[in-house]
């Protein structure tokens, strides 16, 4: 009977232990909702200086509203390309918000690139935010299963011929990552400026398209180690990744930030643009 009783406690010992890691892997923090905890930390929190008041009139871009699975309707801005085209890139926002700076930014990439629609998507539901604290608020407040329901829609926009590929900043670099998993064969390129990146190997080897990774080597949140394990698990899943350290912070080359690097700005712009041309067989 003591046999009994001891084989007993060691099959319930095994379940529960078996049940705590399933139920520590099954609550461990997505890459988005990671990123969301920064806005908790001053220390991050203080790194994003408030955007210098900007108004931008739109040359070729347009807001516009479409409809979306859970019937509520998402924000875009869109910059279509002159011709007709399949090619498109969905750019994510900042932890701002779909501000007038991201706006030019859409027009300028469209500028640049041509026989390319791009479409600036809006994750915060029309909220913007001026200052730090709005900001880590607003990215605390987004939710994952409406920011993938809007993403989805402008996806569907697109439509099914199209040949995608994303880009984003900060906050919506992670989005970018994100999103190249949602476009399964639809993606064609993904650029991430330092956000936060996928780590689930699995989930990784199901992307269908290789990444361009943007980061700063003085970033001390998406900092080096965090873009060393990202190197180690894209290897792990047999995909390519691009990696450019600069030499500097975290957002350097964010459209919002009033003191952005200049210079490395536009070589970490230049290094995108021809990566995206590559993309579109241009």
């Amino acid at each position: 009977m003591r046999y009994i009783v001891i084989a007993l406690m060691c099959v319930l010992s095994t379940v529960t232990a078996g049940d705590k890691k399933e139920k520590a892997n099954c609550c461990s923090p997505t890459a988005t909702e990671e990123f969301a905890a920064f806005g908790k930390d001053m220390a991050f929190v203080s790194l994003h200086e408030a955007p210098e008041p900007f108004e931008f009139v739109a040359t070729g871009g347009v807001m516009k509203s479409i409809k979306t699975s859970d019937s509520m309707d998402a924000n875009i801005f869109i910059v279509a390309s002159p011709k007709t085209s399949n090619n498109y890139i969905l750019i994510f926002h900042e932890w701002w918000g779909l501000n007038e700076y991201i706006k030019q930014e859409a027009e300028k990439i469209q500028t640049d690139l041509g026989n390319v629609t791009v479409i600036a998507v809006d994750l915060y539901d029309g909220k913007i935010a001026s200052s730090p604290d709005s900001a880590r608020t607003y990215v605390g407040q987004v939710n994952e299963e409406r920011a993938r329901t809007i993403i989805s829609a402008a996806i569907d926009f697109a439509g099914k011929k199209a040949k995608i590929a994303t880009l984003g900043w900060c906050f919506g670099g992670g989005w970018s990552m994100q999103t190249a998993l949602m476009l399964n064969k639809q993606a064609v390129g993904c650029v991430i400026y330092y956000g936060m990146p996928e780590k689930d190997v699995k989930k990784l080897a199901s992307l269908q398209c290789d990444v361009l990774g943007i980061f700063g080597s003085q970033d001390k949140f998406i900092n080096t180690d965090v873009v060393a394990e990202f190197e180690k698990n894209m290897k792990l899943a047999k995909k390519k990744l691009e990696v450019k350290m600069y030499d500097a912070d975290h957002a350097f080359a964010n459209p919002s930030n009033p003191h952005h690097d200049k210079t490395m700005t536009a070589e970490a712009h230049a290094v995108t643009m021809n990566y995206l041309r590559s993309k579109f067989g241009k």
